[in-house]
């Protein structure tokens, strides 16, 4: 997924994407095991707080002892066979079949994704991009401090249609379209559009230009050198022959129209691994191998081994759970309270010889602490000038002392079964600008709260109700997704810390998209939980951290930075963009997370273990799972028994 776009964190629970599932996985075991100890009117031996700090990391270490560790580390895929049908489910329908909707609509994002492949790929394990549609080149200039990356497109690349010998080849006026007449052109709010400008040292901006070399290369030229131009580059793209007519004969809407939920989806292309053949609302899509797919095994078999998958719309996760311990969903990615029943029921490929008994139960695998965490932001847009709670927000001693507030430990232990640690940091560890000692000042300690919270005039009155200097009780809503556990419980642990010093908190349950909504177009939304994604790169989210972006989430699309310390953070945004020099690069990309530690627009809260069930059925030689790539699912096949 590139930079641009947003990775919602409450989509892990899509089963149809074969990669990066990641969600909250635990235990709670340790919780009754202490509560017993702790509440029970036999009269036990007392435990000191390092005995029971003790006793839950020996029932977490059993746990995770119960399951199987398999990241992936730069192996190659071993040749399968084509048999079988996968069998998955996802959440909700998608709103389009169309990659622009797809931008911020996660559900038709990960549809899409079955049908679309990205020019390049990152290998994490040798911390390279590797070819994927294209091989890139990049070309420095010196003299003038300019660059330039040219792509060639694979030969065996195409748009192709289901049950038809048509194939269209894949060209590069596909990207140059895409780039210049769909993510480039103002009108359609790409998430993109803001990622093709620079600011140079004179303080313009200017575009990466995108140009065509011949039917198969192309170049981005950069008005400046860039610190990681293929991360820069990288998209995925739609076809030019339906965009462009489209386009043309009816401007943006007939755009964003088109390739509606109502198309006949096996007239949809693909140059992914799949095709979608069958739509049934609110029941169900079908996907069937694509075999013109340009990746093979080593005896010329397109990938994947699959010859279908079928995906069924099931929006309770119960029922979901349901049908993966009845045989009919492939993998399940578990809930806190599923946790327990899916270890301690498994049947580990690892621990046994596969036999027929063996191959009708599932293994579970675990995976280090997630890279990325959910936040809790507070809404600054002067669009609500007039509400009391915009005149809080926009004050950092406010958002500094609300992190005051945030138990994470409790967070951890409740919401989390033990199975999480918080998040102090800014970017992930994974990224090379990381340093441990760079971290969040403002931790649980309620009595700092109320001092911050008095330097503004906020202060409790003599019932103990916080009220600020006009006498205006301090009350919010807090946001959450509808369709999660976790947040619910993390949200009533937040209100709960909060109503402890006066402060009433309102917990709102809303429909994933409504709140999508209201991020990016009502901006009607007070404070929220939500998840995007980790800075793996410091240049991520270029939507999300510059004041211009429509991601940025506490205020988005602003003229000019609203205040001075988001005009220093987008210019050290910038600056750390297009420095080569690692060293200089360093002291910038040091600068830039202090300041959001300090300013506190978004909060951390808590980086959970990650756990992932799959049907042993299938072979798990091409099956990984980690914190970096999540479950990679795209290259499995059944066992030779079925």
């Amino acid at each position: 997924m590139p930079y641009y776009m947003l990775v919602s964190l409450l989509y892990t629970n899509l089963q149809i994407n074969g990669g990066k599932l990641k969600n909250f996985f635990l235990s709670s075991i340790y919780i009754m095991y202490i509560f017993a100890f702790l509440t029970s009117c036999t009269k036990i031996p007392e435990m000191t707080l390092e005995e029971i700090e003790l006793a839950k990391l020996s029932i977490k270490n059993d746990l995770i002892s119960k399951t199987i560790s398999k990241p992936w580390k730069g192996e190659t895929y071993k040749a399968g066979k084509v048999n079988g049908i996968w069998q998955s489910s996802m959440t909700a329908d998608p709103k389009s079949f169309n990659l622009l909707i797809a931008e911020r609509d996660g559900t038709t994002a990960s549809i899409l994704s079955h049908m679309h492949d990205y020019l390049v790929n990152y290998d994490y394990v040798k911390k390279e991009f590797v070819p994927q549609c294209a091989t890139p080149k990049v070309f420095i200039d010196e003299k003038n401090k300019t660059m330039t990356v040219t792509y060639t497109l694979r030969e065996n690349l195409f748009w192709s249609f289901y049950n038809s010998n048509e194939k269209i080849p894949v060209t590069s006026d596909d990207v140059i379209f895409w780039y210049d007449e769909i993510e480039g052109d103002p009108e359609f709010h790409s998430s993109a559009y803001n990622s093709q400008f620079v600011e140079m040292d004179d303080g313009s901006n200017e575009r990466i230009t995108i140009k065509k070399i011949d039917d198969k290369t192309f170049a981005f030229h950069f008005p400046r050198l860039d610190s990681n131009p293929l991360l820069s580059t990288n998209r995925n793209f739609g076809p030019k022959f339906l965009y462009a007519e489209a386009k043309k004969n009816g401007g943006t809407k007939a755009v964003k129209d088109l390739l509606s939920v109502a198309t006949d989806v096996k007239k949809i292309p693909s140059m992914g691994m799949w095709f979608l053949t069958e739509y049934s609302p609110g029941q169900r899509l079908v996907f069937t191998r694509n075999p013109d797919y340009w990746k093979r095994d080593e005896y010329g078999n397109a990938f994947p081994y699959p010859e279908q998958k079928i995906v069924q719309i099931v929006s309770d996760q119960n029922t979901q759970f349901l049908l993966f311990k009845d045989g009919r969903q492939e993998t399940y990615a578990p809930r806190p309270e599923d946790i327990d029943e899916l270890v301690n029921d498994a049947n580990n490929f690892d621990r046994v010889l596969i036999s027929d008994d063996k191959t009708k139960g599932w293994s579970v695998f675990n995976s280090q602490g997630s890279l990325s965490a959910p936040l809790w932001s507070f809404n600054q847009n002067p669009k609500n000038i007039n509400e009391k709670y915009y005149h809080w927000f926009i004050q950092k001693e406010f958002r500094q002392a609300m992190s005051c507030l945030l138990n994470r430990q409790r967070i951890i232990q409740q919401a989390y079964r033990g199975l999480a640690e918080p998040k102090y940091s800014f970017f992930a560890e994974a990224n090379p600008f990381f340093k441990e000692e760079i971290s969040l000042q403002y931790r649980y300690n309620p009595e700092q709260a109320k001092i911050l919270l008095e330097k503004i005039g906020i202060k409790q009155n003599t019932e103990g109700t916080m009220i600020d200097s006009d006498g205006n009780k301090i009350e919010f809503d807090l946001t959450i997704t509808s369709d999660s556990n976790v947040y619910s419980d993390i949200a009533s642990i937040i209100a709960d810390e909060c109503a402890k010093i006066g402060i009433n908190v309102r917990i709102r349950n809303i429909d994933f998209q409504k709140i999508v909504e209201q991020l990016s177009a009502t901006y009607d939304w007070q404070s929220v939980i939500i998840g995007l994604g980790s800075n793996y790169w410091p240049t991520q989210g270029s939507n999300v951290w510059p004041s211009t972006g429509n991601l940025h989430l506490w205020y988005p699309l602003q003229k000019k930075p609203a205040t001075e310390w988001e005009a220093r953070i987008d210019f050290l945004y910038n600056e750390g963009s297009y420095t080569i020099d690692t060293n200089v690069a360093e002291k910038i990309w040091d600068e830039y997370q202090k300041i959001i530690l300090e300013q506190c627009p978004i909060i951390y809260l808590v980086r959970s273990k990650s756990f992932f069930a799959m049907n042993n059925r299938w072979n798990f030689e091409n099956f990984y799972f980690d914190n970096i790539g999540g479950a990679v699912t795209d290259f499995v096949y059944l066992n030779d028994m079925f």
